[in-house]
């Protein structure tokens, strides 16, 4: 069987992108050019690839089979390319990294040092919801990813870099502002939380069933910053990442209720598969992050993250 790395690259584009004419763009190359390398590479596997039904394209038994088989190739000569550049003392290359939505908020912060230490790297963020980043973890699309909540099924090496405290928010000025409370005294309010799923709504739902507390839950919403507007617009309170706030919440017209077990204390961590041989540029970003990370929360006060 005989298969080029440029078509394995661009049928990789197809399985990412869904569609020839989106992985011709991606590539670069024209539509025509893209049909017939993944025409010769079906002739050579002996089956087909994918089919279309309608507007959309789904890959077969064989090409789900091929894309996995692909993208570990092609991982395993990037890491041989960046090892080989590494002996010339060469530094470049392209680091992969898929976040949840709410690392946002720091990790663009946290690269400054590294892009400046590190000009010729390239690094691309995938920002997605908690779902999206599992399934890109579990296709073991990327370098390294970052989330709150790691999924429990899944074999991972796993890292607590920074901590991510949840708090309760309400709009500036709101009653029980700058009150000693406990939860509740929360009964009656009616809560904004985050979709069902992420994870800042699974450490909330855990934190609300060990303290028998059920929240009348007015909204769920996908976005932190569309709770915070929801919130400051007088709709209720809600629980969100103390990230996902200015350094002084007022900023955004909210307030930060003190609330008996609040802040829940929970950590974000870089993931990648067991097993998974990390590049020398992911190696080398993931002890920057977690060095720059440490220096980073004790500027801010917060707690160091342990394993």
């Amino acid at each position: 069987m005989n298969a080029t790395f440029r078509q394995l690259r661009l049928f990789l584009a197809l399985a990412e992108h869904g569609s020839v004419t989106a992985a011709a763009a991606a590539c670069h190359v024209t539509q025509p050019t893209v049909s017939m390398q993944l025409r010769e590479l079906a002739d050579a596997v002996g089956l087909p690839l994918y089919e279309q039904i309608g507007k959309r394209l789904y890959l077969t038994a064989a090409g789900e089979a091929l894309a996995d088989t692909a993208r570990a190739m092609l991982n395993e000569w990037l890491a041989f390319e960046q090892g080989i550049d590494a002996m010339k003392g060469l530094e470049r290359g392209r680091l992969r990294v898929a976040l949840v939505s709410t690392a946002k908020y720091f990790v663009p912060r946290l690269l400054g040092s590294f892009c400046a230490e590190h000009p010729n790297i390239d690094i691309a963020l995938e920002v997605l919801n908690r779902d999206g980043v599992v399934a890109r973890l579990r296709e073991n699309r990327d370098d390294l990813y970052i989330m709150s909540m790691p999924p429990d099924n899944l074999d991972l090496e796993q890292h607590a870099f920074l901590p991510n405290p949840l708090v309760v928010i309400a709009p500036e000025g709101h009653p029980l502002a700058g009150q000693g409370l406990e939860l509740a005294d929360l009964s009656v309010e009616r809560f904004i939380l985050r979709e069902r799923g992420s994870g800042t709504r699974l450490a909330c739902d855990a934190h609300f069933a060990r303290n028998a507390f059920v929240p009348q839950v007015r909204l769920a919403l996908g976005s932190n910053e569309a709770i915070k507007q929801a919130v400051a617009g007088g709709l209720g309170l809600a629980v969100i990442s103390r990230h996902a706030l200015a350094a002084r919440p007022g900023d955004d017209q909210l307030a930060i209720l003190d609330v008996a077990g609040f802040p829940v204390q929970s950590s974000w961590f870089t993931l990648y598969p067991r097993g998974k041989r990390l590049s020398p540029v992911a190696t080398v970003f993931l002890q920057h992050l977690e060095s720059t990370a440490r220096e980073w929360s004790e500027r801010r006060g917060m707690p160091r993250s342990s394993e």
